[in-house]
């Protein structure tokens, strides 16, 4: 199971391993030129045990935050792969989430997709999805010289290989064509690789990350097979390859190793980190108030609304910086209990007098009694949930004919959210359903933006969503809007990504 990073890396890094990556996280370019006493550190450094489990705990370290020694693609911010930007960016740039970050120009961009390729959002999910792939290059081609247990060897490669293929999977859907670094040493204009190349590459790592230990085995933290399996099926998903995206969904479905929780709100308890509904998460954690190289969570600074820090004593530096939008929460069915715990339009001050807000903000990362200063989240971003699993399982069968099953299946997390049972059998309308699902289901989860391209409905629920919101209009969302501009910065310095 997953859960916080706190056990996965307690003691795991040593200081001189901390300084060595501090010095290779400069820019996406920089990090490709030598350094001499950079390279004696790194060529002393991979001989132990200890080391090759250092070397891939600082993969999972940067998923999180990066903040070593204030060094890094942005010197002095904390935030990692999954920290905030990259699930705001695909959120505002959907029918899901506004922006309601004071001066913060790059975010109004993506919510009224007025973005260019100068987006300093583009340009930090690019650098640190980078960064992190050249930790896990690093790992997979100097961990097998390590003279150390086998059994182990095999699964820390595996471990960095599911992570690398989790990266580039980001990347290419997020960017296309895009550098296939898969070497410690890169070229320094590294060209742009094929789409279909980087997916196969995504695929062989997966495939080969199969061979991790199944979930209940294996530190919690740590990827399983579970977890390489539920990310395969959503891989061949993206590609239509549905009899694949079937197989492996199912191969984790009967495992039996994971399961939905019976209510919704349970899902999001801090006591349910790593539970069985968990496949893959980033932990986040403050290690008992002395933070490592991991931060709290940004979920409840940027999705609680400012009131409740003014009217709440015990709650501090809830910002409320991105918000649902109407059409979001008016999705939601009233008996839908996912809107109650997904969902804050007002909350009783200290005196028990009711704010009402005017705005819709996102509650269901706060466990309030767990956590009742709320600004100091701990709580795990879900990368994959089981729910997904079962709704990548029910669309898969629907594009086979399959549509008894296809129903069970999507009936499954309807039901855990106290909606009837559907029985649909046409495709654009069962696709239609999934999609909204999916949208209910996995609010602020950085899974909007991906499912409107990939069932080519970006343009339509945008359009439906926010038209009234802005006086400036949404341009027309076609194909050109189905990736987003590699970073102005990086094609500056690489000729090669022109």
């Amino acid at each position: 199971m997953t859960t916080t990073m706190k056990k996965l890396l307690k003691g795991s890094m040593p200081g001189f391993l901390m300084v060595c990556l501090g010095m290779l996280m400069a820019s996406c370019s920089d990090f490709l030129e030598e350094n001499p006493q950079n390279s004696v550190a790194q060529n002393n450094f991979y001989t132990t045990e200890q080391d090759a489990l250092s070397a891939v705990n600082a993969i999972y370290a940067y998923l999180g935050s990066y903040n070593l020694d204030g060094t890094g693609p942005f010197p002095g911010n904390t935030a990692g792969v999954y920290h905030s930007t990259f699930w705001v960016t695909v959120g505002l740039a959907s029918d899901n989430l506004m922006n309601n970050q004071a001066g913060a120009i790059q975010n109004d961009q993506l919510a009224t997709f007025s973005y260019n390729a100068e987006n300093g959002n583009f340009l930090e999910i690019w650098r640190v999805h980078y960064k992190a792939i050249y930790l896990a290059n690093i790992a997979i081609e100097r961990i097998p010289g390590i003279t150390m247990d086998e059994t182990l060897k095999n699964r820390l490669v595996n471990e960095a290989k599911f992570l690398r293929g989790l990266l580039y999977f980001n990347l290419v859907r997020l960017f296309g064509s895009i550098p296939l670094l898969l070497e410690e040493n890169a070229p320094l204009n590294p060209e742009a690789a094929a789409e279909e190349a980087i997916y196969t590459q995504i695929i062989n790592d997966l495939t080969d990350a199969e061979a991790l230990p199944p979930d209940g085995s294996i530190e919690e933290g740590r990827a399983t097979r579970g977890a390489a399996q539920s990310l395969l099926a959503l891989v061949h998903l993206t590609l239509k390859d549905y009899e694949n995206a079937a197989a492996k969904a199912l191969s984790v479905i009967e495992s039996g190793s994971y399961a939905l929780w019976d209510n919704f709100g349970d899902v999001f308890k801090l006591s349910s980190r790593g539970g069985k509904e968990a496949i893959f998460s980033i932990g986040f954690g403050d290690a008992g108030g002395a933070i490592s190289f991991w931060e709290v969570g940004q979920f409840n600074v940027r999705l609680l609304p400012r009131e409740l820090s003014t009217e709440r004593a015990n709650v501090s530096n809830t910002q409320g910086w991105q918000t649902a939008t109407q059409d979001l929460y008016e999705s939601y069915a009233p008996t839908d209990e996912r809107r109650a715990v997904t969902f804050m339009t007002e909350f009783p001050d200290d005196e028990g007098n009711v704010i009402t807000l005017d705005k819709i903000y996102i509650k269901k990362y706060w466990d309030e009694p767990a956590d009742p200063t709320a600004g100091g989240s701990v709580n795990d971003f879900p990368v994959i949930r089981y729910a997904e699993v079962l709704l990548i399982y029910a669309e898969a069968q629907a594009a086979l004919g399959n549509f008894d099953v296809a129903n069970d299946y999507l009936n499954l997390v309807r039901n855990r959210a106290n909606l009837e049972n559907v029985s649909i059998n046409e495709i654009s309308a069962f696709n239609e359903a999934i999609l909204m699902e999916r949208r209910k289901e996995f609010v602020a989860e950085g899974k909007r933006w991906f499912d409107l391209v990939r069932m080519e409905k970006l343009d339509e629920k945008v359009h439906q969503a926010k038209d009234e919101a802005y006086e400036t209009p949404i341009p027309t969302l076609g194909p050109d809007y189905y990736q987003f501009p590699i970073p102005q910065e990086e094609k500056d310095v690489n000729e090669n990504l022109q």
